[in-house]
């Protein structure tokens, strides 16, 4: 008959043991440089790859998330190509092979409409500085909207043949990016989050910005302030709610504020 009593010292730490409240792991990556990103242009779903440089960031990444014994059990990535691409990068730079990927466009990077295609400086030129800011930036900006004929609408894209055509955008400010993101975050990653599944999420920009504005309550105007930078892992650790108990971005955190600083910079 196994002896079943305990002594006195030792109930906090049986009481410990059994209601330690449960916290999960999250890894947020942004996509390395794209060939758009290096030429300062408004890239949207157009679906363009990595610059050497991407490749390069995403290879350090890649390491850090190994020399801290990261480990994952599903990865989560929009259906863009540099997106992809970060990915695998990141999965052959750890050594994993046969991780179960789900792929959506609810993860793309938002759509900019038409503004997709032109550089950032040149608008900001023709249209005024505080403008492109506020397409850039703004919450609930509104932007100049595509042509349904236009080949840059994705209704003329294979690729979303299986998304329904009232879903496409014509354009999108990040409030749009939120509302369709959330649904895929509550039907899809967090129920895996919460069977505990490690998992790994490589997205864009403002597709990352979204869930991080949702975890962390920031607010339409705070929002605003807040850029990702490429390449560069970004963890979040989460209670037993899914609720954020910390964040942090791997690595040197100086050179992650610096990225940070240098997207901010682009053209407003």
């Amino acid at each position: 008959m196994p002896d079943f009593s305990i002594k006195r010292e030792d109930c906090h730490e049986v009481f410990f043991l059994i209601y330690s409240p449960r916290m999960y792991k999250l890894v947020l990556i942004r996509h390395g440089e794209s060939v758009w990103n290096r030429d300062n242009l408004f890239t949207g779903w157009t679906d363009v790859g990595l610059t050497e440089k991407g490749v390069k960031e995403v290879v350090e990444g890649a390491k850090i998330l190994k020399e801290e014994g990261y480990e994952f059990d599903i990865a989560f990535v929009s259906v863009l190509k540099r997106a992809v691409e970060t990915l695998d990068i990141v999965l052959k730079e750890m050594g994993i092979t046969d991780l179960p990927i789900e792929s959506s466009w609810r993860l793309n990077e938002r759509h900019y409409g038409a503004l997709q295609g032109f550089n950032k400086a040149d608008m900001s030129e023709y249209c005024g500085a505080d403008t492109v800011h506020q397409w850039r930036r703004g919450y609930d900006a509104e932007l100049p909207k595509l042509n349904k004929l236009d080949p840059r609408y994705p209704g003329n894209d294979p690729l979303y043949d299986d998304v329904p055509k009232e879903d496409l955008p014509v354009s999108e400010c990040l409030k749009n990016t939120v509302e369709r993101f959330l649904p895929y975050w509550e039907d899809a990653i967090a129920p895996r989050i919460k069977e505990g599944k490690r998992v790994l999420i490589s997205a864009h920009g403002n597709s990352l910005r979204a869930l991080v504005k949702f975890l962390d309550d920031i607010s339409d105007e705070e929002i605003t302030g807040l850029n990702i930078p490429t390449g560069i892992p970004l963890v979040y650790e989460l209670d037993e709610d899914l609720k954020p108990i910390k964040h942090y971005y791997l690595g040197d955190p100086d050179a992650a504020k610096k990225a940070a600083e240098a997207v901010k910079k682009q053209a407003g």
